[in-house]
């Protein structure tokens, strides 16, 4: 029986989860609904940082960057200023991808810039 995308997308963000939190993150929330703006898959803070990162996979040969797209982009940065502004927060922060492919994570920091 084949996977439901919710599932498959459950099992990337654990994955994702478990890598950040190797890689020395803290994970501060998973899946942030910022009301109508949209959600953040993964909060997480690294030293004096605040990453927001968008968790894309695939199952296939296709690359999960491209389900990236630039109105996605936008309704994660919205969310991040709205958890910003609603959390009272005046620190750093960027805006991450992780990637899950196959069994290989990749994490490309700061993509907005």
């Amino acid at each position: 029986m084949q996977e439901t995308s919710r599932k498959i997308g459950d099992k990337s963000e654990t994955k994702a989860t478990r890598f950040l939190e190797h890689e020395g993150f803290a994970i501060v929330e998973r899946n942030y609904y910022a009301s109508k703006l949209g959600e953040i898959d993964i909060i997480a803070r690294k030293g004096s940082v605040l990453h927001f990162i968008e968790v894309k996979s695939a199952q296939s040969d296709f690359d999960p960057i491209y389900n990236i797209t630039p109105a996605k982009l936008r309704k994660v940065i919205n969310s991040a200023h709205y958890y910003m502004k609603s959390k009272k927060l005046d620190i750093s922060f960027c805006i991450d991808a992780l990637l899950v492919r196959g069994g290989k994570v990749e994490l490309i920091e700061n993509i907005t810039l």
